[in-house]
C-alpha cells in the first residue's frame, strides 16, 4: 500500500496555487481495499518503533515498551497512581501510556510534538482501548507555561536530552507536578573519552545558563540528518543540548524535589551515558 503524501506533513503554503495537485491514481491510493483490520491502520503510518503486546498479534516496531521495566520501577517506587492525575511528556507511540492506563489513574494528559508519533498514539489508544488518556499535539513548553493544573505524577522518559532548553523545561515541569520519573542521557566527560564515537554529534560548544540560580552546562549537539527518517522521534530542533549529570540533580533539588532516587546509571549505553530517577517533593504541610 502506498503512503499518502499528506503523511509527510509538508509545510503549509500561503499560496494555494503553489500546492501540488495529486494525480488521479494517487487519489484512489488513499483507499484501503483489504479486509478491515487494525493491521491496515498500522501499515498506513510509516516509521513505527514500538511493538504491540503479543496477545494482539499485530506487526509494528520492535521495542517492547508496553512492558518497560523502567516504568514498572517508577510506579512501584512512587506508589499507586489509581485515581490520580498524570502528565506524560513525549508518549512516542503510546505504549508507556498503556502501562500508566492499566494502573487506573483518573486521567492522563499525554503531550506529543511529533505529528506522526501523535497519529500513532491515537491509533494505539484505539487498539489498546486507553480510555483514560487524552493525547494532545504540540509543544510541552507552551503547555506547561499556560496550563495551571498541578499533576500528581509525571513521566518524562526519553525527552530531556532532546530539548533546546532542558533546564527551562525542568523548571516549568516542577511548577506543574509533585513527582516526576525521568529517563535521560546526560553528558559526563569521564564517561566519554575524546575518541569516543558517542561524542561525534556534539559540536564541542558548551554554554552556561542560569536557572533558579543554578549554573547549568549545556553541551550543544546535532542529529546529523537522523531527522530525515520517518521513524525519527527526537526533538523539535536540530540544535539541542545535553545537560551534565550533576547539573540535572542540582537543579531538581533546587526546584523542590527533596527526595531523588536513582534507579540505574549506564555509562556504557550506546547512545551516551544515561540514568533513571524518580524525584518527589515533600508533602505540603497541612
Amino acid at each position: 500500500m502506498k503512503v499518502l503524501p499528506m503523511l509527510g506533513f509538508p509545510k503549509r503554503s500561503k499560496n494555494k496555487s503553489e500546492a501540488p495537485k495529486p494525480s488521479l491514481e494517487a487519489i484512489f491510493d488513499q483507499y484501503e481495499q483489504g479486509k478491515p483490520s487494525h493491521q491496515n491502520a498500522i501499515d498506513a503510518l510509516p516509521g513505527w518503533s514500538c511493538a504491540f503486546p503479543p496477545a494482539f498479534k499485530l506487526k509494528a516496531g520492535k521495542l517492547p515498551l508496553y512492558a518497560d521495566d523502567r516504568i514498572n520501577w517508577a510506579l512501584q517506587t512512587f506508589g499507586s497512581i489509581a485515581g490520580k492525575k498524570v502528565l506524560e511528556v513525549g508518549p512516542l507511540e503510546g505504549m508507556h501510556t498503556y502501562m500508566l492506563h492499566r494502573q487506573r489513574p483518573a486521567r492522563i494528559d499525554a503531550i506529543e510534538a511529533n505529528r506522526l508519533c501523535f497519529l500513532r498514539c491515537l491509533l494505539t489508544r484505539q487498539i489498546l482501548d486507553i480510555n483514560t488518556a487524552s493525547f494532545l499535539l504540540g509543544d510541552i513548553q507552551a503547555w506547561l507555561a499556560d496550563h495551571e493544573e498541578v499533576y500528581d505524577f509525571a513521566l518524562a522518559s526519553g525527552v530531556l536530552y532532546h530539548m533546546a532548553d532542558p533546564g527551562e523545561f525542568l523548571k516549568r515541569l516542577a511548577s506543574r507536578t509533585n513527582a516526576v520519573f525521568i529517563w535521560t542521557h546526560f553528558f559526563l566527560d569521564e564517561a566519554m573519552p575524546k575518541d569516543d564515537v558517542r561524542r561525534r554529534p556534539f559540536s564541542g560548544k558548551i554554554e552556561t545558563r542560569m536557572i533558579e540560580g543554578v549554573p547549568l552546562r549545556y553541551y550543544e549537539r546535532s542529529y546529523q540528518l537522523a531527522n530525515s527518517n520517518a521513524s525519527f522521534c527526537g526533538g523539535m530542533k536540530d540544535r539541542h543540548f545535553w545537560m551534565h549529570r550533576d547539573d540535572i540533580l542540582a537543579l531538581l533539588e533546587k526546584l523542590g524535589y527533596s527526595d531523588i532516587v536513582i534507579r540505574d546509571q549506564d555509562l556504557d549505553h550506546p547512545g551516551g551515558p544515561s540514568f533513571s530517577l524518580l524525584a518527589r517533593k515533600a508533602p505540603a504541610a497541612s
